[in-house]
């Protein structure tokens, strides 16, 4: 939790303590955004992109209870425009040959011995095929275990939307379990 003084600090443009706010929270972003992403540059790119939007709108934050909701959802929203611009640029997604290579990878080693590499390859062709909302419910739910509830602050969906996409996406992901 980011303490109040310290957000008034950096109303008042103290950089130090931003410095603080940056790495009390860049872990949080870093990890929401290489869940969804599945790529650890990319994911370090949105950590920036996040903390630049965060001390150009700080004087928006009304209370330091609302400051996580907040990064959280600027760092989904900056999810949501990398993966936009990767759709419309037609970036490449892993295929078959990803995925065997992940299957005889798992099998070998183990999930508990992949670096992170691996793990965004992993993360990336299990949630490749599910829609961006039903990526960034499951991510936000499964993975940072968040509440119904707090995932409608940081999406703005509402909880019936949230509740379906999520079903939606634990079925996709439990048949693409099983095929593996």
């Amino acid at each position: 939790m980011i303490e109040k003084e310290l957000i008034e600090e950096c109303r008042n443009g103290n950089l130090q303590n931003f410095r603080k706010v940056f790495e009390k929270t860049s872990p949080m972003i870093f990890s929401v955004a290489f869940r969804i992403l599945g790529d650890e540059e990319t994911a370090s790119d949105i950590v920036q992109e996040t903390m630049i939007t965060v001390w150009q709108k700080i004087d928006r934050i009304k209370t330091p209870e609302s400051f996580k909701t907040w990064v959280y959802r600027i760092t989904v929203n900056k999810c949501y425009d990398y993966l936009r611009k990767r759709k419309r640029d037609g970036e490449v997604r892993p295929d078959d040959e990803g995925w065997m290579m992940l299957s005889n990878r798992l099998k070998e080693d183990g999930a508990t011995e992949m670096d992170n590499r691996e793990t965004g390859l992993l993360i990336n062709s299990l949630t490749g095929r599910l829609s961006a909302r039903q990526k960034t419910v499951f991510v936000l739910s499964e993975l940072e275990e968040m509440t119904n509830e707090e995932i409608v602050k940081v999406t703005g969906m509402s909880r019936t939307v949230i509740k379906a996409n999520l079903y939606y996406a634990r079925k996709k992901m439990e048949s693409m379990l099983k095929k593996l």
